[in-house]
């Protein structure tokens, strides 16, 4: 499968922008205007539905204001994250963008492209409302930088209960183990059903697959030394996770070379193919699909990271430099505010942000993903560029490409290894 692709080209586009120390060269101003520009990556059924939403709530308030809907195809960001950097290198940004906190953020944080949107969090309660890992991740020297939508849960693993039935698999259940996972794939294929959608086109589908295994086996305290870059991946670990992996692949479905993730997540509602890993984006694109949670498709955690959530929070950032800096403010504002983060969550499959949101009007699974999302071991994603920096992301990206052409655990360690050396900082 291909997995470079266009992610990683995106990454090492905003990588040299930041190396490149772009800056911006419009004005900024608080002056009233009637524009406002908003990129994203939300393309799919259930992301457009959720990004109406917001829309929707900032129209209603700001009538007089034309939005510009800038969404670029692209999962995970991959083509948004090639249009930003060139945007930012000709300093010609957005006014509004779609980022990720903590790593993301920082480097855009760092070269003076976002603006403080600190006073944000002091209107409605928003600094106190946010788990305060979150809260980290969007802070830097003590302001904040970002306003987040909502959360997703990485670590999931979605399933169609009429294939399972069909090959005799029980329904997964909490404590679903790695071991019995295997064994169900093996089942499912004995049966002649496709065990495991694949999105592969969007290469951070088949990175978040690795990224899932090598959390089931190094766990909450081996991700912390990963994400504190202590981490040794010359450890039997990471063979064992290699291992996992390489063997989930070969259970993968043939044509995931040419599906998307959210192409991948429908063939999964339609029957298919059997089980899916994938942020919680695919609840709610199994649900824009007529699917039926509990009765024609489920979720559990991956195997092996129960008690973990790992964090995949869309965040939208303000240019520093921005004509229209007011209403990229107003809209940021709306973002934060409880009605809208409920109201998009139930279009997106996600969880709101805030712990002072009401939600029981959602469904059992995301109140059971709320009820994670304050309770369990929360983790920062490395697919999604938050636990690390884009160049090790890059790294981590290419070092399972390299696996997957390869399966060789030497080359995966030495393309990984080789992106942190380039990294670090010279002595």
């Amino acid at each position: 499968m291909r997995l470079r692709g266009l992610r990683v080209a995106a990454l090492g586009l905003a990588v040299a922008c930041v190396l490149a120390a772009c800056t911006s060269n419009r004005g900024s101003s608080q002056n009233p205007t009637k524009n406002l520009e908003v990129v994203s990556w939300w393309t799919s059924g259930s992301e457009q539905q959720a990004l109406t939403v917001l829309f929707d709530t900032y129209r209603a308030t700001h009538p007089e204001v034309t939005v510009t809907n800038g969404a670029v195809a692209g999962g995970g960001g991959s083509n948004a994250q090639v249009v930003l950097a060139q945007r930012l290198l000709s300093g010609d940004p957005p006014d509004v963008w779609q980022t990720f906190p903590a790593g993301s953020l920082r480097a855009y944080v760092g070269q003076g492209q976002v603006a403080d949107v600190s006073d944000l969090y002091h209107q409605g309660g928003l600094a106190t409302a946010i788990p305060k890992v979150i809260r980290d991740g969007l802070t830097v020297d003590g302001h904040q930088y970002g306003v987040p939508t909502s959360a997703h849960r990485g670590n999931m693993l979605f399933y169609n209960t009429t294939l399972l039935a069909k090959a005799g698999v029980a329904v997964p259940a909490a404590g679903y183990s790695p071991s019995t996972f295997l064994d169900d794939l093996t089942k499912l294929d004995k049966a002649g059903v496709t065990p495991l959608c694949l999105g592969a086109k969007d290469p951070f589908t088949t990175t978040a697959l690795f990224e899932n295994t090598l959390l089931s086996v190094v766990g909450a305290n081996g991700w912390r030394q990963i994400t504190a870059d202590r981490f040794d991946w010359n450890s039997a670990s990471v063979d064992e996770a290699l291992r996992r992996f390489g063997r989930i692949l070969d259970y993968a479905d043939p044509h995931a070379a040419a599906l998307s993730w959210d192409a991948a997540t429908k063939k999964l509602s339609k029957g298919g193919c059997a089980f899916e890993t994938l942020n919680d984006s695919a609840f709610g694109e199994l649900v824009d699909a007529g699917a039926v949670d509990g009765k024609t498709f489920g979720e559990v955690p991956y195997p092996g990271t129960d008690g973990t959530y790992v964090a995949v929070v869309d965040t939208f950032v303000r240019a520093r430099q921005s004509e229209n800096a007011r209403n990229a403010s107003d809209f940021l504002a709306v973002l934060a505010s409880p009605d809208t983060q409920l109201a998009f969550s139930k279009a997106k499959g996600s969880v709101p942000i805030r712990t002072d949101i009401d939600v029981s009007s959602l469904t059992p699974y995301q109140r059971s993903a709320a009820k994670s999302l304050r309770s369990d071991i929360v983790l920062w994603s490395i697919v999604h560029g938050e636990a690390m920096g884009p160049q090790f992301q890059q790294g981590f990206y290419d070092a399972v490409a390299t696996y997957v052409r390869s399966r060789d655990a030497k080359a995966f360690r030495t393309t990984l290894t080789d992106a942190m050396r380039r990294q670090a900082p010279p002595k």
